[in-house]
């Protein structure tokens, strides 16, 4: 299955294509837009749409399955998917990186990119404050130095002493250029799942701090964790603890704010601020787990007013009585 995500437990396949969600190999094997042969839809007056196809080519009329892939359930409920699956990797390798800042992590990204090609199927990264709190309420153990920065690289491939082989090579260049301070690697199951933790729970440690706002945007990655540093500042004392991390290698970033309550004022610092800097970098409000009830009047960040005009038609087509997952997505015509 290409596609790995923290909630892989509770989840279902036709929400995962509703949202397109994107995930932890998206490096690897891409988005869902990609892997989704075709679909069976039922539509808002019964009628039951029949693209379930599994042809990797089929460029006849409108491909009406990107229709319903990310729609989040708005233009159609999805009943069924095929969908492309590569073959399993024999051999996976999990090194884990402390980093001196986040230019040394966008160099390490641009090394890994450059000396594993094709392997590469993960790069994650977390701040120093990530790994204090999944370490004071998870009790997680950090595997390596202290550090401002730390990244998971992840390599999938078919031959275990091969892909071994390039990753230590790697990490050699890269604690060599002090790129990064400190490194551990992981090839069995046991170390892997460990190593995947301490990126993979950080969410749950978050809800131990408090009440969250969480924000899921996608920037220029060079740019990616500035916002980070910018609200430290702008908040200040308002708000306990502002983190960074997520999948560098697609530019997505997990922002979360944690307090001890809900606060209306650090709400007003927060929004619409985090969206119009988002805009001003020509990033995108939403990455991949889409707008809901709570992102639908922010849309107008990320997308110009005639498409969202054209996101409206279509909703009225398809679903002129309003009645598949209503409220949600776009936002109320005027």
């Amino acid at each position: 299955m290409p596609l790995d995500l923290g909630a892989k437990g509770s989840c279902h396949i036709g929400g995962n294509v509703a949202t397109n969600a994107g995930g932890l190999r998206f490096l690897r094997y891409g988005s869902l837009r990609g892997t989704v042969l075709g679909l069976e839809v039922v539509l808002a007056d019964g009628t039951i749409l029949n693209c379930l196809t599994s042809l990797r080519k089929d460029n006849t009329g409108y491909d009406l399955k990107q229709l319903f892939i990310g729609s989040e359930g708005t233009l159609g409920i999805i009943t069924a998917v095929s969908i492309l699956c590569p073959p399993r990797p024999k051999a996976v390798n999990v090194a884990f990186l402390g980093c001196p800042g986040f230019a040394e992590v966008l160099q390490t990204f641009s090394a890994c990119k450059g000396m594993l090609g094709e392997i590469l199927s993960a790069f994650e990264f977390m701040d120093s404050e990530c790994m204090q709190l999944v370490g004071q309420h998870l009790h997680l153990t950090n595997p390596v130095q202290e550090s401002p920065f730390y990244v998971l690289v992840e390599t999938s491939g078919s031959s275990a002493g091969h892909d071994a082989e390039k990753l230590t090579n790697v990490l050699e260049k890269v604690l060599n250029s002090g790129l990064v301070s400190d490194g551990t690697m992981a090839t069995d199951q046991r170390k892997v799942q460990m190593l995947w933790a301490l990126r993979e729970r950080i969410t749950e440690a978050l809800s131990h701090d408090g009440y969250v706002f969480k924000y899921d945007i996608s920037l220029p990655v060079e740019r990616l964790y500035d916002l980070v540093i910018d609200l430290r500042t702008r908040l200040g004392t308002r708000a306990k603890h502002v983190v960074g991390y997520g999948h560098l290698g697609d530019g997505n970033l997990h922002l979360n704010v944690t307090a001890e309550a809900f606060s209306q004022e650090l709400l007003a610092a927060l929004e619409p601020y985090v969206y119009a800097w988002t805009a001003e970098q020509r990033g995108s409000v939403s990455a991949e787990h889409g707008l809901g009830f709570k992102k639908k009047n922010v849309l107008g960040y990320s997308k110009p007013p005639v498409a969202v005009k054209l996101m409206q038609q279509l909703k009225a087509l398809l679903d002129p009585k309003g009645i598949l997952n209503p409220y949600k997505t776009l936002p109320a015509q005027a």
